[in-house]
């Protein structure tokens, strides 16, 4: 077995373990799902930056992380968690239907990506333009800046 797929093996597994043990909706474990998405798309902007080289399963395990921690995320909003984040808008909750499905988009978009795996850095560019466009727009609508 080689080392990528090892790799690839403890992140996908670490994905999992993520998820289940950041499910209790307080600042820190949304947190930390948003720590997981950021350094997926940090990898992928190293790629499209070129300061780092071009790697399929790298790219395949930035794009699984955002994928499936996107799903999960809003699990972390449930009603009466509303109180102690103070990077979290209370129109998350105002608004739940739209929080979801943005976060639903993303996690699609990477999905999409992901079956249609870029080939290069610039393709590499192109999906984090589409799947970071998600990231920004619902930062602009939901997150307070501290």
């Amino acid at each position: 077995m080689n080392w990528k797929t090892v790799a690839a093996a403890v992140a996908f597994a670490g994905i999992a373990i993520g998820s289940a043990m950041a499910a209790d909706g307080t600042h820190e474990a949304r947190e930390a799902l948003m720590k997981k998405i950021g350094g997926a798309a940090g990898s992928l902007g190293a790629i499209a930056k070129g300061t780092k080289p071009y790697d399929a399963e790298a790219v395949k395990v930035a794009l699984t992380t955002i994928a499936e921690t996107a799903k999960v995320f809003p699990d972390q909003f449930k009603p009466g968690t509303e109180t102690g984040d103070k990077a979290a808008s209370p129109k998350i909750w105002e608004n739940m239907a739209d929080f979801k499905a943005r976060a639903a988009k993303l996690s699609a978009d990477a999905e999409t990506v992901l079956a249609q795996l870029p080939a290069d850095a610039a393709g590499v560019g192109a999906a984090l333009n589409t799947v970071g466009g998600n990231c920004g727009g619902c930062h602009q609508l939901y997150r307070v800046k501290e």
